[in-house]
């Protein structure tokens, strides 16, 4: 329902409004109920109505809800992380607490550039990321994102990136290469940027572990991030994973690099940090990052408002509790195990599905035009629009996305459903996804 004075994300939209939540479903203001398939943007991992949580962040509300870091520190700040460097890979022990990803992505970025300051490296400033991926919102952050479609109007104010090839294998793998040698070119491309720009000028190499939101949870082949972290120690680059979507147990481990067996020198996280019950995200940093400016000038030269709000970090605690402490992460891939099955029965023989990849309950599904030559649909067709048109009229909350491929051409959905969902759950999401395709297709 429109409303007169809400500057809307799209303001020809008229969005119903969410008056409460129950388990994976969001409830509107008519007692419709829609199926939460995506978590939102994959934030909701734990639903809508988790008790424990919600007792957190009343109980930490009554006694100090807000303290200004420039003063104070806070109990909940200091248990929350300390309970993330617990968790986190080896050598990740310091835990800057900020309030999204963008946030998370925009610190990690200041603080790559600041260590090579403080280090007497000052000519380190450039970035290199992968097209089609997106690490957020704020200027900083866009500009390290390869995504064309959200850069394009505001390129003037980004700083330069340089961009080399996503590992794709659905889309980039040549006939008759092995997924070995595929991985490892694709990789290579990195010291390639390197040496052109000259590694004295390199600050940090950017990339998610399971691209999410621009290509649909495209995960990289075996062996390409351990390529990825050999070139960046040979030449001195720092390895920043944006695991704001794809962490913290969404993919099935807490922190997703630990399936790709390497540790990142910093990573940002959020989304299911927070759970979605409060805006939190954090970046993490390896010791010798937070040394050299702790023995340097010993000020962080960055901050917001509301770092390390301390109702947040009670409840990311509180979330973080449910995930590992109550196990709720440990069954995520028994539950994906469950949704493939589903969905491969669903879609696996689809004349316009192309590929359903991704890992643990993060999924993607890439549409296609012709599934023989993977030609991707024409994007005048608008076929993600309608698809979550058709899917919220079932009652379904999926993200489809169009510009999967390049920016423009293709289209995916990407599901990422909360970590409690039942077999009962699963049957719905892929009986009211399997009618929207349909209807949009048609």
């Amino acid at each position: 329902m429109k409303h007169a004075h809400l500057f809307a994300r799209n303001s020809r939209a008229d969005y119903p409004v969410a008056v409460a939540g129950d388990g994976v479903f969001l409830i509107d203001d008519t007692g419709k109920r829609y199926l939460d398939a995506s978590g939102g943007a994959a934030v909701s991992c734990l639903g809508h109505s988790d008790a424990a949580v919600c007792a957190a962040i009343a109980d930490q509300a009554q006694d100090l809800a807000y303290a200004h870091t420039a003063f104070f520190t806070s109990e909940a700040a200091q248990a929350l992380s300390s309970k993330l460097a617990n968790l986190a890979p080896a050598g990740i022990n310091r835990v800057y607490l900020v309030s999204s990803g963008s946030e998370a992505m925009e610190a990690a970025i200041k603080l790559a550039r600041q260590y090579f300051v403080e280090i007497g490296q000052p000519s380190r400033h450039r970035i290199i990321a992968r097209r089609q991926s997106y690490h957020g919102n704020t200027l900083g952050a866009l500009a390290a994102g390869g995504n064309q479609w959200r850069r394009r109007q505001f390129e003037p104010l980004l700083v330069e990136t340089s961009l080399i090839s996503p590992c794709y294998a659905y889309r980039d793998q040549q006939q008759g290469e092995s997924a070995e040698a595929y991985g490892r070119r694709v990789a290579d491309e990195l010291e390639t940027e390197i040496l052109r720009i000259g590694a004295e000028n390199v600050m940090a190499f950017l990339a998610e572990p399971v691209v999410g939101a621009t290509a649909g949870a495209v995960t990289a082949v075996p062996g390409y991030f351990a390529r990825i972290r050999e070139i960046c120690d040979r030449y001195g680059v720092l390895v920043i994973l944006d695991e704001v979507m794809c962490g913290m147990g969404r993919t099935g481990t807490l922190f997703a690099s630990e399936a790709e067996n390497i540790i990142p020198d910093i990573v940002a996280i959020a989304k299911g940090l927070g759970a979605g019950y409060q805006p939190i995200g954090a970046m993490l940093c390896q010791d010798f990052i937070h040394d050299a400016i702790e023995q340097g000038t010993g000020f962080f030269q960055h901050g917001h408002t509301y770092l390390g709000h301390p109702t947040a970090c009670a409840a990311a605690c509180a979330v973080l509790g449910r995930i590992v402490d109550d196990g709720l992460g440990a069954g995520v891939m028994d539950k994906a195990a469950g949704l493939r099955t589903r969905l491969d029965a669903a879609f696996g023989q689809h004349p316009h599905v192309g590929d359903i990849r991704g890992r643990g309950l993060f999924i993607g599904i890439e549409l296609v035009a012709d599934r023989q030559t993977k030609a991707a649909f024409d994007p005048a067709l608008h076929i993600a629009g309608k698809i979550k048109t058709h899917a919220m009229q079932a009652g379904l909350m999926c993200y489809p996305a169009q510009g999967t491929i390049d920016g423009r051409q293709g289209d995916h959905i990407l599901l990422a459903p909360p970590y409690i969902i039942s077999d009962d759950e699963m049957d719905m999401l892929v009986a009211r996804l399997q009618s929207a395709v349909d209807l949009a297709l048609a």
